[in-house]
């Protein structure tokens, strides 16, 4: 078991107004400020709203200590999306002097709309078929930017570069079972999802170019409208980023669903459209497994144990 402790997310922003001032005027001295909130949302880092005596408003993104260089990774990416019909945030302003607070943090547009999860409960079976056939169809565009290389996307581009998606996938995977060993996982355990992945590392293969996935496309990153039937207004949260299979974003968006959420299953596919692949559905079975290591190892980081039991029973019946 690892005696490193948990990391730290989400830090404790106190900012205040004379701050907030001085951020508003980098982008326009003009700024007036009525109100700052923090918002629902950002698994790392903190979330403000600002909004601004003109009703104008934007969000600031604060990163954690341990995590600045996320900062630098989502002005990236969101770089990569220009041109894209897709709605993100727009950077305004980015900041790593730490000379007005003490962390690195953006200054970006914020998309209207309300976050989709606050809205699932009152849909039908069809509103949400429709609304995740539109996030499939975005998802599709996104993965349809391409990078250099495979690998994970770091602060100006890809970080480690494999030349290709097996050697990707493969590397990751064994430093995924060396992580989850250290933080506790079972030996055998880890043996018997090396042997299972080496049986059918050949379906890596399929993915010839990197494509740029969000690799966390889910309801809480995803703004529709706030009235009506519900229509994609944006997507946020780029931190998570990868250069990879689009199957890999495929199984990541698709894992927390369970059989009663077969109408998002169905909408997201039928919206992403044809998958020209064969074997592409034990493909998405072998990115689920890979999913399911790379929680445990996460939950494990960051100190919620209560977690590991059920993951660990997961990753058993997938090996």
């Amino acid at each position: 078991m690892s005696n490193d402790p948990p990391l730290q997310l989400k830090p404790r922003l106190t900012i205040s107004v004379d701050q907030v001032q001085a951020i508003l005027g980098q982008i326009s001295p003009q700024a007036s400020l009525l109100n700052v909130a923090e918002l629902h949302g950002g698994e790392i880092g903190t979330v403000l709203e600002i909004v601004l005596a003109d009703s104008r408003a934007c969000v600031l993104k604060a990163y954690p200590a341990s995590l600045q260089w996320k900062m630098e990774k989502e002005v990236y990416v969101l770089g990569l999306l220009r041109g894209v019909d897709v709605a993100v945030p727009r950077i305004l302003f980015a900041d790593d002097t730490q000379s007005v607070i003490d962390l690195n943090y953006v200054l970006m547009t914020k998309l209207d709309g309300t976050i989709l999860g606050r809205r699932e409960a009152d849909l039908s079976d069809a509103g949400l078929f429709a609304i995740y056939a539109e996030m499939g169809a975005a998802l599709r565009r996104i993965n349809e930017v391409s990078l250099d290389s495979f690998g994970y996307i770091g602060p100006h581009g890809v970080w480690t570069a494999h030349p290709s998606n097996r050697a990707y996938m493969c590397a990751q995977l064994e430093r995924k079972l060396k992580e989850f060993c250290n933080r506790g996982g079972e030996p055998a355990l880890a043996g018997r999802i090396r042997k299972a992945v080496a049986a059918r590392q050949h379906l890596f293969d399929a993915a010839v170019t990197p494509s740029l996935c969000h690799y966390d496309f889910h309801a809480g990153n995803v703004l529709v409208t706030p009235q009506g039937a519900p229509h994609l207004s944006g997507i946020v949260d780029f931190e998570n980023a990868t250069s990879g299979d689009p199957l890999m974003d495929i199984a990541k968006a698709l894992y927390y669903f369970t059989a009663k959420d077969a109408p998002k299953r169905e909408g997201l596919l039928a919206g992403y459209g044809k998958i020209e692949r064969t074997d592409w559905q034990e493909t998405l079975r072998l990115y689920r497994m890979y999913c399911t290591l790379e929680l445990w190892c996460w939950m494990a980081q960051i100190g919620k144990q209560e977690a590991l039991a059920d993951l660990t029973r997961e990753l058993a019946n997938a090996a």
